[in-house]
């Protein structure tokens, strides 16, 4: 059986600027899901990759309103660094530097609060 592990994030308080999140996986692993959410009616995106290619594995994804979070999974991957997008869930191998960025208010719109971002992998 494969296990789960997850890496979360919260930031509290009303964003002012952009996030640029930054860890190296610790071994090869797969991600499998992820909840991005925030407590406003805020137009905040999130690109997901790697060092290489930061918005390679999600590209644009929306926040999840009011304190109920979005979900993306295997059908909403839509980066470059995938071979068959929307098919396919993202593998890192081991070392990898994932990246997560946030534009905290969109285009200039609303910006998020109270932001909580959890990603989920496979180990393997």
């Amino acid at each position: 059986m494969q296990r789960k592990f997850t890496h979360a994030f919260h930031i509290p308080g009303t964003l002012a600027a952009d996030l640029n999140i930054r860890f190296t996986v610790p071994s090869g692993c797969t991600l499998v899901h992820v909840s991005f959410g925030n407590s406003a009616a805020s137009d905040a995106t999130i690109d997901i990759g790697t060092s290489v290619d930061t918005d390679g594995y999600l590209d644009g994804g929306d926040v999840g309103d009011s304190n109920v979070p979005a979900e993306f999974d295997k059908d909403d991957f839509n980066g470059a660094l995938l071979s068959d997008a929307g098919r396919e869930y993202p593998h890192l191998v081991d070392g990898t530097i994932m990246v997560v960025i946030v534009d905290f208010d969109g285009a200039g719109g609303t910006a998020a609060a109270n932001l909580t971002i959890v990603l989920t992998f496979v180990e393997g």
